[in-house]
């Protein structure tokens, strides 16, 4: 619960979901439209005030409403000092033994056998001449 807490703090701190605050606002004021013209629809309130803002004589409540006016959201900057010095024991750093290992085995390599794998076939004196 409090890990929820602090995320939704922070949430609505550094983001524009504080906005969301301001739902009654909104309800409100349809409201008092909605008496004052019975055949209007949410969609035409919501077009007349966030699609096309009109400076008429109840500005100062249109401006109260959510996502109408906008803030710049909390910004939090952490930075080191120049001096800080983190300090580790030189033990912990060890490098490994290095082993080198052969890519053949030079006892199990025939010399005659290396030297006369993978040559191209030769053709007797004989078929070259016929």
């Amino acid at each position: 619960m409090i890990s929820i807490f602090f995320l939704l703090l922070y949430l609505v701190v550094t983001t524009e979901l504080y906005q969301l605050i301001k739902i009654p606002e909104l309800i409100g004021h349809y409201i008092e439209h909605k008496k004052l013209n019975p055949e209007m629809t949410v969609t035409a309130f919501v077009k007349n005030h966030y699609d096309h803002p009109v400076k008429d004589r109840d500005y100062s409540q249109d401006q109260k409403l959510p996502f109408i006016v906008h803030s710049v959201p909390l910004v939090l900057v952490f930075t080191l000092a120049q001096r800080l010095i983190i300090g580790l024991p030189q033990d912990i750093f060890i490098l490994p033994v290095l082993h080198k290992i052969p890519s053949k085995d030079i006892d199990l390599c025939y010399e005659g056998f290396r030297s006369s794998a993978w040559q191209p076939p030769r053709l007797q004196g004989s078929l070259i001449a016929a």
